[in-house]
């Protein structure tokens, strides 16, 4: 039987649950089963998912309130959703608890740093002191637009067989701090961190950029990626 992979969903107009068909096309096509989570912080219903799933992708959105880091809102901090953020850093903290994969794309992987005491850039233009390169593109989202350096020996050089990818960009926020028990797995030329793993849990991965939808263009890491995340839900039921 195929894995059982929860995804989780933006919240729009304050009623609307939204999730880019992109991430859900990747895990089928990686050999699992996306279930679109519902942002309900309840506390049996958290347990229950954790319970249940054999593993969480946390997808891109919004901004994530900077209380959660003991921050005050910078000017340019975007949109936050309170619900997604308290909904998410739960459930990421029960998967992790459990040793369960965990994949998390641009916002997941600030949100699973967040989720593990780590912190951010609110705004990386604002806050990083250095010149950037362009980090939200105006290429369509398939597209890669500049290049990543990958630590080698890490989990995501071992996925990807590769020190260097091209990779798509749509964030203004990135890691600062990574938390506790992740290491930094590969940074932009300028600096900016693209990636994070455990490096005490079977399968968890934060990646800065979006594979979801460069495996449209047949992306070979892309695919590696979503391949690899499935089998460790598979593996996780073992």
């Amino acid at each position: 039987m195929a894995p059982s992979i929860g995804v989780t969903s933006s919240i729009r107009e304050g009623t609307l649950l939204t999730m880019g068909m992109d991430n859900a096309h990747s895990v089928v096509n990686a050999g699992g089963v996306p279930l679109v989570l519902p942002n309900i912080a309840n506390e049996s219903v958290l347990d229950q998912l954790a319970a249940s799933l054999d593993g969480l992708l946390v997808t891109g959105g919004g901004d994530v309130d900077p209380t959660w880091y003991g921050e005050e809102p910078h000017p340019a901090l975007g949109e936050v959703s309170p619900e997604r953020d308290q909904f998410e850093i739960a459930l990421i903290r029960r998967f992790l608890q459990r040793n369960k994969p965990v994949f998390g794309i641009c916002r997941g992987c600030q949100v699973l740093n967040v989720a593990a005491d780590g912190d951010m850039y609110q705004d990386i233009y604002a806050q990083s002191g250095r010149p950037l390169l362009q980090h939200s593109q105006k290429a369509p989202r398939e597209h890669a637009s500049h290049y990543i350096d990958i630590v080698e020996q890490s989990m995501l050089h071992s996925i990807v067989q590769n020190i260097r990818l091209k990779v798509n960009s749509f964030h203004h926020q990135a890691i600062r701090r990574a938390g506790a028990g992740f290491a930094i797995t590969a940074y932009s030329s300028d600096g900016i961190v693209e990636a994070i793993e455990s490096t005490q849990h079977r399968f968890a991965l934060g990646v800065q950029w979006h594979p979801e939808n460069m495996t449209r263009s047949g992306d070979p890491a892309a695919r590696l990626l979503f391949e690899a995340f499935v089998h460790a839900c598979r593996a996780s039921r073992l």
